[in-house]
């Protein structure tokens, strides 16, 4: 949550309520939506470490707000988010490690587990399609937020597929 705050604020001054709407707007109903509470600790926090400053606004028929900007190291922290690279590979897959290890415990089978997940996966790309079929078709960016999903679990259930296989030839 933190770096994408910064990068919202980037553009200017905003208080949280603005902040976490951006949010949604952006990436529509297939990201999980931002508790509020959670962006003003966020935000806090930011505050805390210097990447961003906040200035309490009066206003005259409701209680004050805090606006917060963007410090130069705020921006110097995106510029350095925005220069890495997502390596994220998934050799540490919780369900990989559930399959591993089942038949050393006796207390799954490979078979069972590879066939529960397969329909968790089939049961999120619906939906997944819903969401899709539901969204503002002019949001482009959480259309491909959702497209993206997809094929990421179509990768997995093909993934599925061949680790049955695999272990149907060792049976």
């Amino acid at each position: 949550m933190r770096l994408p705050l910064l990068a919202l604020l980037a553009r200017g001054p905003a208080h949280g309520y603005e902040l976490k709407q951006d949010l949604e707007q952006l990436l529509g109903s297939a990201y999980p939506q931002p508790n509020i509470g959670q962006i003003y600790v966020t935000l806090g926090r930011l505050e805390k470490t210097g990447l961003i400053e906040g200035e309490e606004v009066e206003q005259s028929s409701r209680p004050n707000k805090k606006i917060y900007r963007l410090t130069e190291a705020g921006r110097e922290a995106l510029n350095v988010w925005f220069e890495e690279t997502a390596d994220e590979p998934r050799v540490r897959d919780d369900f990989f490690m559930k399959l591993a290890l089942a038949p050393r415990t006796g207390l799954a089978d490979q078979i069972t587990l590879i066939n529960r997940q397969r329909r968790q996966y089939l049961n999120t790309m619906r939906a997944l399609s819903k969401l899709a079929a539901a969204e503002d078709r002019d949001n482009r960016i959480a259309h491909l937020l959702i497209e993206g999903a997809m094929l990421h679990l179509q990768a997995d259930l093909d993934w599925l597929e061949r680790c049955q296989e695999e272990l149907e030839d060792t049976e």
